[in-house]
This record gives C-alpha cells, sequence and structure tokens, in this order.
C-alpha cells in the first residue's frame, strides 16, 4: 500500500502529492475549478449532506460522526468510491483533498482512517 495523506485544497500542489482527490460534497469555496489541480472529485465518498449539517465541524460529535460516516462509507454508491481510492492508494501516493478548515476533526480525516483500516490484511486472510 502506498501512502494516503491529507491536504487542504487551498494549499498548493505538489510533485509528492501523487494521485490528488478532492473528497468532499461540495466545490471548496473561492476557488475557481481551473486553479485546482486534481485527478478526480468523487462526491459520492463524501458525508451525506445530512450527516454533513448535523455534525457541523463540533468536535464533541466526532466520534459519533465517525460511526455514522463509516456506515455510510459501507453503502452504495460510496463502497464503489471506497474501492477506487483503495486501488489508487494501492499503486502509490494517493491524496485527499478537503475543504475544512479543521485539520483534525474533517471528513478527509476519517475517511483516511477508514481506507488505512481497509488496506491493512486481516488476520483471517493472512493466517493458513
Amino acid at each position: 500500500m502506498g501512502v494516503i495523506q491529507l491536504k487542504r485544497a487551498y494549499e498548493p500542489a505538489a510533485r509528492t502529492d501523487g494521485r490528488r482527490v478532492l473528497v468532499e460534497r461540495l466545490w471548496p469555496r473561492g476557488i475557481r475549478k481551473a486553479e485546482l489541480v486534481l485527478d478526480d472529485w468523487l462526491k459520492d465518498v463524501a458525508p451525506s449532506t445530512e450527516l454533513r449539517k448535523w455534525f457541523n465541524h463540533d468536535p464533541a460529535r466526532w466520534s459519533e460522526f465517525r460511526k455514522r460516516y463509516f456506515e455510510e462509507l459501507k453503502a452504495s454508491p460510496a463502497v464503489d468510491a471506497v474501492r477506487v481510492l483503495v486501488a489508487l492508494a494501492a499503486k502509490g501516493t494517493l491524496t485527499l483533498v478537503f475543504s475544512s478548515h479543521d485539520l483534525e476533526h474533517n471528513n478527509a480525516v476519517a475517511l483516511k482512517a477508514h481506507l488505512e483500516r481497509r488496506a491493512r490484511p486481516s488476520k483471517a486472510r493472512t493466517s493458513k
């Protein structure tokens, strides 16, 4: 598995970013589409509008947000987008691009943890 990185949409792209994928349902405010260097935009992997509004970037709701978001990621069409991201990460560096100002409590942080957990071989698959 390659490296999964996080980067705000407002930071400049770098060679070390590898594949850059926007993981937001909404386009980042104040950025023109021609300005943001991306390889893809996977809206389906972003939290639902209802979940995003409920969370409202409230750190007190972070644990419950993660639990609900992980459930959403197991359902279609998010599950297909997750598979795409896991495959991209397996090939090299993947940068999840997000727009939140909170660097610790946002969907990209939760998604990165979910992807890393999915990419790890389970004991059942590795034992003989």
